[in-house]
């Protein structure tokens, strides 16, 4: 399989609307009020002054309180200033106001204003004092914010982490040129997101909580922990029970852009991110996240949803674990053949091997359907498969075309969805039509890929369900 990304979507620029003038007419007659008190006073001044006595003491006087008038008002105005603030529009095309705010040089305020971006920036300095001042005077000389810094030791310097907040028209490589003028070396640079403005701890417990609730997720955990990156879970034994080489060590090994941790489960986890060396503090708050997995042994989530299909049965869908092992073994001897064929693509009898794997946590997730006396009827995977993730089905085959397929695979897709994955695929025979016509029914953007007769369609998630989709019948759900 080759790496799919998700393209982004292209970005537009927010329109500044301005609110036109009301009520303009009630101003000018104002001021033209105004100017006609203007011009009588100063008439009945002048009639004073040319007819008497004391015209030249009334012209000083007048001038004096000119005078004082004006500097009470330049005084007043310094005080209490009328001036508007000035605006700017945020991502939404709303203005909000900035008067008054100015950069903080280590914290910085919250949402990303119009002619700033976000940064992730990580570089090498010297462990010497007055290093760090150094570039951080480099950045503020650019009017770059430090809204966040993590310091990560090194033997013979220090890997700093920011991020910043810069103008938009500063480039990555005039950000990297500035840093490298102030000392810094092998500096990384990556556009952030209002994800990133949480701080490390906050980042980490929560991580922490999930992993503790779901043995699934800490493939998930790992990858937002350490950014880019792919992760392969290698077990001991492979499925046709030969070994696969020796496991990591328990304290695991770090080797500059790889790291490999002993997996609870049995086996080994690797880790790669070539575009950038790990550092000593992530391989322990990695290997922390593994321990805590191991500590808390398998555990699957607990809830189910009971839904009605349109003839009136009623099904429950669950998370499936290694504890349903004897039943999906069950289903499996009701299935055809066929049915099987489809779903595992080679020999019908490899297939009950394939479950230990499928049903562990550690390498996806699993919905099972049960029928109201407990029979397995269905399951549908959600595979973590190194950058990508792949979703399957296998419906027995007196329950098919009853809408239970589409049904699990809206579930998957919304579970991946939520593990922030970028798409997921389907691998499929050409002549399984039900699975292709379940993916369109996503109405996700969907990429095709045919070949000697395998069809794999990739769904990129996050981006408009297409106009033309429609959602497929199936089951009312009822909580």
């Amino acid at each position: 399989m080759t790496n799919k990304q998700a393209t982004p979507p292209a970005t537009t620029t927010p329109v500044r609307h301005t609110r036109p003038h009301r009520h303009a007419w009630r101003r000018d007659l104002v001021e033209l009020a105004a100017v006609f008190t203007a011009v009588a006073v100063a008439d009945a001044l002048a009639n004073l002054v040319a007819h008497g006595p004391d015209g030249s003491f009334l012209l000083v006087a007048s001038a004096a309180a000119l005078i004082a008038t004006a500097a009470f008002h330049t005084w007043w105005a310094r005080r209490h200033s009328h001036a508007p603030p000035s605006t700017v529009t945020d991502g939404t095309g709303d203005a909000s106001d900035t008067g008054g705010a100015t950069g903080h040089g280590i914290a910085g305020t919250g949402g990303e204003a119009r002619g700033t971006a976000l940064w992730r920036m990580r570089t090498t300095v010297r462990d010497e004092p007055g290093s760090l001042a150094v570039l951080c005077a480099a950045l503020a000389g650019h009017r770059v914010d430090i809204l966040t810094l993590q310091t990560h030791p090194l033997a013979d310097g220090t890997v700093d982490e920011f991020l910043l907040r810069a103008p938009a028209q500063l480039s990555a490589a005039a950000l990297s040129r500035a840093v490298a003028a102030a000392g810094g070396a092998d500096t990384w640079t990556e556009r952030a997101d209002a994800h990133d403005l949480v701080d490390a701890p906050t980042r980490i417990l929560g991580l922490a909580t999930r992993t503790a609730l779901d043995a699934a997720e800490l493939p998930l955990a790992l990858r937002q922990l350490l950014g880019r990156c792919t992760i392969h879970s290698r077990p001991s034994v492979s499925l046709t029970g030969r070994a696969q080489g020796e496991p990591a060590p328990v304290e695991g090994v770090l080797e500059e852009t790889s790291m490999r941790l002993r997996d609870p489960g049995g086996g080994t986890i690797t880790i790669d991110r070539p575009h950038l060396p790990f550092t000593p503090t992530e391989f322990a708050r990695a290997r922390a996240l593994v321990e805590l997995d191991a500590l808390l042994g398998p555990r699957v989530p607990r809830g189910e949803d009971v839904l009605t299909l349109p003839e009136g049965n009623e099904i429950t869908v669950r998370r499936a674990g290694p504890g349903d092992l004897a039943a999906a073994k069950d289903m499996h001897e009701r299935c055809s053949p066929r049915t099987l064929s489809l779903r595992y693509h080679g020999p019908v009898a490899d297939a009950d091997r394939y479950l230990g794997h499928l049903l562990s946590p550690r390498y996806g997730r699993t919905l099972a359907v049960q029928t109201a006396s407990g029979r397995l009827v269905a399951l549908g995977h959600l595979l973590w498969d190194g950058d990508e993730t792949e979703v399957a089905l296998l419906v027995e085959d007196s329950w098919q075309r009853r809408g239970i397929g589409s049904l699990l695979l809206r579930r998957l897709t919304a579970l991946a969805a939520e593990a922030r994955c970028d798409s997921v695929y389907a691998i499929t025979q050409a002549s399984n039509t039900g699975m292709v016509a379940a993916m369109r029914g996503l109405g996700l953007p969907l990429d095709y890929q045919i070949e000697e007769g395998t069809v794999v369609v990739t769904a990129r998630l996050g981006e408009p369900a297409s106009p033309g989709a429609s959602a497929l019948p199936g089951p009312v759900e009822r909580r």
